[in-house]
């Protein structure tokens, strides 16, 4: 009777294991288009959250920047709601420049192009469902 129990428990473990491996990831292909110029580079901000939007990213990375556009891709990330950020870093600084009064000097964008009125772009306006892989184009 414990052998049987044992081979009982052990294949409801293995059954849960393979549930888990199979979860779907899918890609997040997003391209910058009508940059300013090829200097610099383009970063790329992937935010999975509403309380975290443009403070703490979930993946990011950077690109360099040929004929005004640049393009990466987000690879094995999980279905669920998320949004993208950009900025193009045009003088290669890291960071993404203001003036005195906190209004970025450089060009930056969210996924749908959403935009902020007298601030930067809200989560409502910017997220999306991933559930298939996914191609977004963002226009500065």
């Amino acid at each position: 009777m414990n052998v049987l129990v044992k081979l009982v428990v052990a294949f409801i473990i293995s059954l849960v294991s393979s549930q888990i491996e199979a979860q779907e990831n899918y890609n997040i292909k997003v391209t910058v288009e009508a940059a300013d110029s090829n200097d610099g580079l383009m970063f790329f901000a992937l935010y999975n959250e509403d309380v975290n939007f443009l403070n703490t990213t979930y993946k990011a990375m950077k690109s360099e920047i040929k004929n005004n556009q640049s393009t990466i891709t987000f690879e094995d990330i999980p279905a669920g709601i998320y949004a993208v950020s950009i900025f193009h870093d045009e003088n290669d600084n890291g960071k993404m420049d203001t003036n005195f009064f906190g209004i970025p000097k450089e060009d930056y964008g969210c996924s749908n192009n959403a935009s902020g009125f007298m601030g930067p772009p809200k989560w409502e306006n910017a997220k999306f469902e991933l559930k298939t892989d996914k191609s977004i184009t963002i226009s500065l």
